[in-house]
């Protein structure tokens, strides 16, 4: 069943870097009680992906049901947000997730409580949670499709680096947000990309914070067994825990899935609010509805 979508108003802001005033991020803020001070208030961000916007895939009706106060933004060079876009530029992510935090803490007095990312949105999350230290006061953290071997990438694969070697880079061009989007990826920005560490996950991830990943077995893009190295490092804090969910049908995107995915994250943000969540599989104990042709009983 469908979580009903709550009454919220939705306004657009543009937030100012403190790095580079040329680059302010566009951002969409839901609030469920636009008449009440924000000062004190929960806030949950929603980060998009590789190539995304802040309304793709399941963020935006995330964010219209979600019990709290939620803000989702694009990152620079993507859809609304000018700047230049880097296949490597992490660290720029992680300053637009400063600048963000920033805006939302000290200029609308939120406390950020809940963080939800997809594929790139994780790893920027992840290297913020472990070097901010508003991150500590962070309750849940979302995995979604999170690479953590950076240097196991579609990219790497033999007929991208013919492109590579015969020009010395590649054009990559997509459909964002319904508009044209593209980019030149150099070795260089390659590097930079397989050589950024992950690994601070294991020893400066906050221990209270609580963690759910979830990755499909269709994953064509960020292999699933990037699942289980976050599922080891998250597995091992305390006295936050982690819920490690496989989906089946699922590829990196979760097409045709968003709903599921949103209602898996509230019923986990509803365990986390129940103090209910124990380090494990998701759905411990639940047993798997039999199946007939391939179908559900």
């Amino acid at each position: 069943m469908t979580s009903p979508i709550t009454t919220k108003k939705t306004t657009k802001h543009r937030v100012e870097h403190y790095k580079d005033p040329n680059t302010p991020l566009t951002g969409v803020l839901e609030q469920l009680a636009p008449g009440e001070p924000t000062q004190g208030r929960r806030i949950a961000l929603l980060l998009h992906g590789s190539i995304g916007h802040k309304d793709y895939l399941f963020l935006k009706r995330l964010a219209l049901r979600l019990p709290i106060d939620s803000f989702r933004f694009d990152f620079r060079g993507n859809f609304e947000s000018p700047g230049p876009w880097r296949m490597g530029g992490f660290e720029d992510d992680v300053e637009d997730l400063n600048a963000v935090v920033a805006y939302l803490t000290n200029k609308l007095g939120y406390l950020v409580d809940i963080i939800v990312g997809h594929s790139r949105g994780v790893v920027a999350a992840i290297r913020w949670m472990c070097t901010a230290k508003e991150a500590q006061g962070v309750r849940g953290f979302v995995n979604a499709s999170g690479r953590y071997r950076m240097n196991v990438s579609h990219y790497s694969h033999k007929q991208f680096q013919e492109v590579y070697e015969a020009n010395g880079f590649f054009i990559r061009t997509e459909t964002v947000a319904r508009q044209k989007w593209t980019a030149k990826i150099t070795l260089a920005d390659m590097e930079e990309f397989a050589n950024f560490d992950s690994s601070l996950v294991w020893d400066q991830f906050p221990k209270a914070t609580h963690v759910l990943t979830m990755h499909g077995l269709q994953d064509q893009v960020v292999p699933a067994y990037d699942a289980i190295i976050y599922s080891r490092a998250f597995g091992a804090r305390s006295p936050g825990t982690h819920q490690l969910y496989y989906v089946e049908e699922a590829d990196h995107n979760f097409t045709g899935m968003q709903d599921h995915v949103a209602e898996t994250i509230l019923e986990w943000l509803g365990m986390l609010e129940g103090n209910t969540l124990s380090t494990g599989i998701w759905h411990t104990g639940v047993k798997e509805p039999s199946r007939v042709n391939g179908s559900k009983l």
